[in-house]
């Protein structure tokens, strides 16, 4: 695919990245290249320590690369903007903030005005499922409901792409599996371009159009497994069991060369 083509919404090629610590260099990212089309759901999976974090942050504009080209719909990505929405693990929701103030808050650093606010913050209450939950402040809801309020804030600004880094790592394996029908459905109704973040094989198969394993450090891309499987998607499936095991073999290796690496300082 053409990094240049109309269906190409994040274009990375080449990418390095190296962190200096004190009298050390760490190698993070090499020859990592991958391109996401437009609407796409990619899955990155691979070792812990492997970059894929560090990818991601990268294409927000919240990491600066080393070496290569980051592109969105060919323009070079060079400081954190709101064409990315980034989604974390932790939440990172303001406590003191409503569910709506702080899906709010990047329309008012962005100086929309306050009745254009309201309407566009309710519009994703309700995509999400929390309408009922306005004045709720983040310490009265689950960790399913502090999720839907991050993915309602990232795309309250209507961004081109959504980053997400294992949003759904710390959540209860039944919780987990909801915000996945949950994410699945935001998605089908936005269009939305999604760059996504994992450690879990069974995860990427089942939201994945295509899954990018990663090498262990270095990262870089390993093999890319598209998931042709029809949605909503059977785990128990004889065809779900076989694309699983498809990536479990392709991550065996990186697993190893990982754990080799596991007494070398970081």
């Amino acid at each position: 695919m053409d990094g240049n083509a109309v269906n190409t919404s994040i274009a990375i090629s080449d990418l390095s990245k190296v962190f200096r610590k004190e009298k050390r260099e760490v190698q993070a990212l090499s020859g990592f290249s991958l391109e996401v089309a437009e609407g796409e759901l990619v899955c990155l999976l691979g070792p812990s320590g492997c970059g894929k974090t560090t990818v991601l942050r990268i294409v927000a504009g919240l990491e600066v690369k080393t070496s290569g080209a980051v592109r969105l719909h060919g323009r070079e990505i060079s400081a954190a903007g709101s064409g990315r929405g980034m989604v974390f693990q932790e939440f990172a929701l303001f406590p003191w903030r409503t569910v709506r103030k702080n899906i709010e808050f990047g329309l008012e650093v962005k100086h929309v005005p306050e009745d254009q606010r309201g309407v566009i913050s309710q519009k994703y209450i309700d995509l999400v499922g929390l309408r009922g939950f306005e004045d709720s402040h983040p310490m009265e809801l689950s960790g399913g409901m502090k999720q839907r309020v991050g993915i309602a804030r990232a795309l309250a600004n209507e961004p081109e792409v959504l980053l997400m880094d294992e949003p759904f790592g710390s959540l209860d394996a039944q919780t987990r599996n909801l915000m996945q029908k949950e994410l699945l459905r935001i998605w089908s109704a936005t269009g939305k371009t999604i760059l996504f973040v994992t450690h879990s094989v069974d995860e990427a198969v089942y939201l994945a159009d295509r899954i990018v394993v990663m090498t262990a450090r270095p990262g870089k891309v390993r093999e890319e497994i598209e998931v042709k499987l029809p949605r909503p998607r059977d785990r128990t499936s004889q065809d779900f069991i076989a694309v699983r095991g498809k990536v479990l073999a392709e991550l065996d290796e990186e697993f190893e060369k990982a754990r080799a690496k596991e007494l070398s300082p970081e």
